[in-house]
């Protein structure tokens, strides 16, 4: 039997026991907000069309990305047997659920983020 160390017992204690600790877990990563924020406004968006939106992301940071989002009930899936395959992602009612607070924290970004003074 394998134990658990105690740096992964505290993490698992705290995403358990505070809200704040679970939120920041399934929204860590360097592009979640950004999906989900391009998800927004829109009922799906396919593979490509958020692959141009974020040009500097990997495929396989994307790819990460989407599937760690769709684990935990962010958005879905949807691939059609095309040819070429066709693939979408839309927000789930739980991601359409972090909406309020995506946009509040744009705003707070766009109000508190240094300005270039040239």
């Amino acid at each position: 039997m394998v134990k658990e160390t105690t740096n992964k017992l505290n993490k698992r204690t705290l995403q358990d026991d505070c809200g704040m600790a679970y939120f920041m877990t399934v929204l860590s990563g360097r592009w979640k907000l950004s999906l989900l924020a391009f998800m927004l406004d829109v009922k799906t968006l396919r593979y490509g069309e958020l692959k141009r939106k974020l040009p500097a992301i990997s495929e396989r940071m994307l790819i990460t990305q989407l599937k760690e989002l769709q684990k935990d009930g962010l958005i879905f899936r949807t691939s059609y047997p095309e040819v070429p395959p066709r693939v979408e992602y839309g927000l789930t009612d739980k991601g359409m659920s972090l909406k309020k607070i995506l946009l509040l924290m744009s705003t707070w970004g766009e109000e508190n983020r240094p300005r270039d003074n040239r």
